[in-house]
């Protein structure tokens, strides 16, 4: 289902920074009425509230908290658009004894896929039946086969997919299109700890829109979740293999 962006309404969450912050920029640009930029930071946005005026309607709003959530739906009834894209890393690195993976495998669960599915539920009601309804999950290549080195954000992406599949199911009678974002490494404070190539925000954002006016369930940003989704859809295992080989190389450096 192709989704038109001119003239519709979108409302993103965890707008404040990175793949958000890009993706309210790139809407706008390409001719968005109106973007809700729900963030716990609401005040960082005011340059593309001076940039673009009432065209962006800041919604303080974590995805955690219910009552925030049920609020902003009720703010934003006219959004045919529902970008999930709050997400957080809570731990990088470790055996996989350390304590430490499941206090921040509770917290990104609690974020990355409670937080969406928390969302999704608020606003699917005003979704349903609305003409170019779309419900986007930013998501990570990290869900399809893990990188050890933040294993339990990979275990909460794997579960997001998973959610994404089930969400596209439930919601297409619906008449709401749902695609699934798997984004590579991107020029964001999230991935600051890793040493490699990666892509800027705002062109991740452009790619994630032309995929979605496209109608694509699956969308690859970046040209390493390009490459890694084309191993991953020809042969999962290869991709597992592929990853955890960097447990090694990290051990010989």
């Amino acid at each position: 289902m192709a989704i038109q962006i001119l003239g519709t309404i979108a409302l993103i969450t965890g707008a404040n920074r990175g793949i958000g912050r890009a993706l309210v920029d790139a809407l706008l640009e390409r001719g968005a009425a109106k973007v809700y930029a729900a963030t716990r930071h609401p005040e960082a946005l005011a340059d593309l509230v001076a940039r673009f005026g009432g065209r962006v309607v800041p919604l303080r709003v974590d995805v955690t908290r219910p009552g925030e959530v049920r609020a902003a739906a009720a703010l934003a009834p006219d959004v045919r658009i529902l970008i999930n894209n709050a997400g957080v890393v809570a731990k990088f690195g470790g055996e996989l004894t350390d304590a430490g993976w499941l206090t921040a495998a509770r917290d990104e669960f609690e974020v990355n896929v409670l937080g969406t599915w928390s969302v999704t539920q608020a606003f699917a009601p005003s979704l349903g039946g609305r003409a170019g309804a779309a419900v986007v999950n930013i998501g990570s290549v990290a869900g399809f086969a893990a990188f050890p080195a933040v294993a339990s954000y990979s275990a909460s992406k794997a579960a997001l997919h998973s959610l994404t599949q089930a969400t596209r199911a439930l919601l297409r009678p619906h008449g709401i299109h749902v695609a699934g974002v798997y984004p590579g490494p991107i020029d964001t404070d999230m991935a600051r700890p890793f040493e490699i190539a990666k892509t800027a925000p705002a062109e991740a954002a452009r790619a994630i829109l032309d995929g979605l006016e496209a109608g694509r369930d699956e969308i690859f940003p970046d040209p390493a979740s390009r490459e890694w989704g084309a191993i991953f859809l020809r042969d999962p295992k290869a991709l597992e293999q592929q990853f955890a080989a960097t447990v090694s190389a990290a051990v010989t450096d």
